[in-house]
């Protein structure tokens, strides 16, 4: 029997924990970064759970260093009183260079940063962030038109 074999099929080790979904629909992502996550061992392991929310969850900066803001981690099953907060804060690991370059584009150019994905990279929590400009209203039902056309065009092909 082999070490995936043995591991339950709701947890995760290595590999994606979870995406956010609705920045796709609600952003145009322009650059994307990588960036490594300040936790506690009891928000490891619900992350290996994978009961995380990143729907509102965003990037701000705070005295120079880079935080998540609206992450909701839910706090671990077999946990005791010394479990986490589900929505506190959590510092966002990036090279000084990067944070500047970062924190330049968003004062000039408006734009927003958001976390786009989680997944462990050698045993450690990684977030994927994205450089990106709120759409409005008439983009967001452009990409539903889109979407709808694809979906009826990969129907019919199937047929």
């Amino acid at each position: 029997m082999s070490k995936k074999d043995k591991k339950s099929s709701n947890t995760i080790s290595s590999g994606e924990i979870t995406k956010n979904k609705k920045a796709l629909f609600n952003y145009e992502l322009i650059e994307k970064f990588e960036a490594g996550i300040v936790l506690l061992g009891t928000e490891v392991k619900s992350l290996r759970e994978r009961s995380v929310n990143m729907a509102d969850s965003y990037a701000s900066f705070k005295k120079g260093e880079l935080f998540i803001v609206n992450m909701h981690i839910s706090p671990y099953h077999f946990g005791n009183r010394n479990n986490h907060e589900p929505l506190r804060e959590r510092k966002l690991l990036m090279k000084k260079r990067e944070l500047k370059r970062l924190y330049g584009k968003i004062k000039e150019q408006g734009l927003t940063l958001i976390p786009i994905k989680l997944y462990f990279s050698r045993g450690k929590v990684k977030a994927e962030l994205a450089l990106a400009k709120g759409k409005k209203l008439h983009d967001k039902r452009e990409t539903l038109k889109r979407k709808t056309l694809d979906r009826e065009m990969e129907r019919y092909i199937k047929k």
